[in-house]
């Protein structure tokens, strides 16, 4: 445990640095639930999958291959079902989007996996790889499940506070190749906010009926994320975990308190750290920039087909 979670205050609902995933969801029943979460074989993942699942949840992990999804199922045992959801691949989120539909309508998306600021420019199907990974490969995961979710169904999107290092006019839609100038952790910020955006602009699409999206912060961690990270990546992770850096239980906390605790449930368009409201920067509120990144998007995923 980092010195700042050892010192760091809860929050007026006794929620807060500390707290862990169990920790929140304690006394929770979710045995009816169903619950679809991305990047289930590591990390934050898989601690959200071993929870939800110990709660009573029954959990689609997904994984960029089957073999890895099946892996993680093993290690939690049962109320898992292992499928496969390579983000850069539609072939094969349409895949996962099936096999999820199948099985009966869904309480709640757990937007997890992510890639952060491979050292040098890399792309899937022309774009930028963060932007597509992180989030037209999540957009075509929700916007397939959005009819199959339940009356007060929640999707919630692992942003990051790495979103205030996205450029600043938000996205770069005349670059979103990356080509024009590729900076790791600029393009990681964009990626981040476009998960903000989109649980924005999705919030205001699903209305007040009760279904709801929220973005989260979920910490700093030292997870297998960071496997991309340049040098001197090492001394950062040994020196943060000492001084600040969440444990992976207490980095799972926040997406799983947005996806099944009750008083999540009025939250909707919120942007979450620690699991308390919290203010993004600026633009990441703004209506018209959240339409026109939701509106690309369609755009995007209409080529891929």
């Amino acid at each position: 445990m980092s010195l700042y979670t050892r010192l760091a205050l809860r929050g007026p609902d006794g929620f807060g640095y500390r707290s862990t995933a169990e920790e929140v969801t304690a006394g929770l029943s979710l045995a009816t639930r169903r619950i679809l979460i991305t990047g289930c074989n590591s990390g934050l993942g898989l601690e959200a999958l071993r929870v939800l699942a110990l709660r009573g949840a029954h959990v689609f992990g997904a994984a960029r291959t089957l073999e890895k999804a099946q892996s993680a199922c093993a290690a939690v045992g049962g109320g898992t079902s292992a499928v496969a959801c390579e983000l850069t691949d539609p072939g094969s989120v349409a895949g996962c989007i099936a096999t999820v539909r199948s099985a009966g309508p869904l309480d709640a998306v757990i937007c997890n996996a992510g890639i952060m600021a491979p050292r040098q420019l890399q792309q899937a199907h022309g774009y930028e790889l963060q932007f597509f990974a992180n989030h037209i490969g999540h957009f075509m995961l929700v916007t397939g499940l959005l009819d199959h979710l339940t009356a007060q169904g929640r999707i919630v999107m692992v942003s990051s506070t790495a979103h205030r290092r996205a450029p600043r006019e938000g996205i770069q839609f005349d670059n979103l190749s990356g080509e024009h100038g590729y900076r790791p952790f600029t393009a990681y910020g964009q990626s981040k906010l476009a998960n903000l955006l989109f649980a924005k602009e999705l919030a205001r699409r699903l209305g007040t009926g009760g279904r709801s999206a929220l973005a989260v912060h979920p910490g700093v961690i030292a997870t297998h994320i960071g496997r991309h990270l340049a040098g001197g990546a090492e001394l950062f992770f040994a020196l943060g975990s000492l001084l600040f850096f969440k444990n992976i239980p207490q980095g799972a906390a926040t997406q799983c308190f947005a996806a099944v605790h009750p008083r999540a449930a009025a939250l909707s368009g919120a942007y979450l750290a620690d699991c308390q409201v919290t203010a993004p920067r600026a633009d990441a509120q703004d209506p018209a920039l959240a339409r026109r990144l939701w509106e690309v998007s369609e755009q995007i995923v209409a080529r891929l087909h």
